[in-house]
């Protein structure tokens, strides 16, 4: 309840159509404690700590395609006989996700989720939306997590890694 009443704070504290939407976001940063820098005027990045590791998530505003993108990111260094294991875990992971998609930047050594709000006819992001966005990137990536560490640390199969990862997640009380 109490975070229903701090969205609805923040919704009427920025109830204007010209607030940008990495202002939102810095609002929320702010509001939750994380750690952030505001690169531009149309670009955020933070650090969010989740329960596997810390998140690198950047957020950027594209005034051309009224998007609001979002790209959350974290280390790894999969050993090169299992990147093609990890290829088609990536790819099972992905048909399970609705609202984003995971990718690995072999030459970053990073692994990316990232998600895209389009704006168009100059809509407004709300608060919810863009916390929402934030919350479903670091718990996409805190679910899979342990399925990716299992596949290229642990030589399980794609199939069985998935099913371990999310067997435990849903075992959790």
């Amino acid at each position: 309840m109490k975070e229903a009443n701090d969205m609805a704070l923040i919704e009427q504290y920025f109830d204007t159509d010209d607030l940008h939407p990495i202002d939102l976001v810095e609002h929320l940063a702010e509001h939750h404690a994380w750690e952030f820098d505001r690169l531009a005027d149309n670009q955020i990045a933070m650090a969010v700590e989740g329960q596997w590791r810390t998140y690198a998530i950047t957020l950027s505003w594209s005034d051309r395609d009224e998007t609001l993108r979002l790209i959350c990111t974290f280390e790894m260094e999969p050993p090169a006989h299992r990147t093609q294991a990890l290829f088609e875990a990536l790819n099972t992971i992905n048909d399970d996700s609705w609202a984003g998609t995971f990718t690995w930047w072999p030459e970053q050594k990073m692994m990316v989720y990232r998600y895209g709000l389009v704006l168009a006819g100059e809509q407004i992001a709300s608060p919810e939306q863009i916390d929402t966005m934030i919350h479903t990137a670091v718990t996409s990536c805190e679910r899979y997590y342990p399925a990716l560490q299992l596949v290229t640390w642990a030589e399980r199969t794609p199939a069985e890694a998935i099913r371990i990862a999310i067997g435990e997640a849903y075992g959790r009380a």
